[in-house]
Parts: structure tokens; C-alpha cells; sequence
């Protein structure tokens, strides 16, 4: 059987919500102890927490395009670099307030994990 992408809704199942995945990577990166607000981070930095959160959802590991405009949607400043410069082409700059908001749905997410 095929696993759906991650746009898809797999039979059966509702849909995951993409900005969620990705404020879970952003909580995740944050609590492996790393900087987020304000820095201008390569999105390579940010694959690792990005897969994680994947494999937490059960979805298939978002492209860099994907994950791109799922963090402009929340709010975070992203540029295009050569890609000459970067196997992940881009240059993220999380706000304070986006930061915050992934590092409190985070923890919801972990805290629910638990009652379970």
C-alpha cells in the first residue's frame, strides 16, 4: 500500500495539517537546545527537526518548496540563495513570535503524547 504524500488525505484518514508539522519541527529544533528566533538559518539546519517531525506525523519528509511556503504561510522571512551555495537553497528568519507559538505547540503535542 502506498503511503500518501504529504498534501494527500489517505483513505480514511484527515488530513495533517502542514503548518503543524512544520511548528512541531520548529518546537523540536528548539528543544534540542538551538537558537531560532531571529537567526538566519540555512534550511539545511532545519531538515533534521523538519524529518523528525515527519516521522512523528507518519507523512512523507517534506520537499524544501513545501517546507518553504508552509514557513512563509506562518510568517517567516525566507530567501532564495544560489544553489551553488547550499544543497537546500535557502535562508530562513524566524520571528520571536512564530518561534514561541512552535515552541508552545511543541510542547501541547508531547504533553498529549503522555496522556495517552
Amino acid at each position: 500500500m502506498r503511503q500518501p504524500t504529504f498534501f494527500e488525505k489517505g483513505i480514511g484518514q484527515d488530513a495533517i495539517d502542514p503548518e503543524q508539522v512544520v511548528l512541531y519541527a520548529l518546537g523540536d529544533f528548539q528543544a534540542r537546545g538551538k537558537v531560532l528566533a531571529q537567526r538566519d538559518l540555512p534550511l539545511d539546519r532545519l531538515r533534521g527537526a523538519l524529518r523528525r517531525a515527519s516521522e512523528a506525523h507518519s507523512i512523507e519528509e517534506l520537499s524544501d518548496e513545501d517546507a518553504v511556503v508552509v514557513l512563509k504561510a506562518l510568517g517567516a522571512e525566507v530567501r532564495r540563495v544560489p544553489a551553488f551555495v547550499a544543497k537546500h537553497p535557502f535562508r530562513v528568519i524566524v520571528p520571536v513570535e512564530l518561534a514561541e507559538r512552535s515552541r508552545l505547540s511543541y510542547e501541547e503535542i508531547l504533553a498529549a503524547l503522555k496522556q495517552n
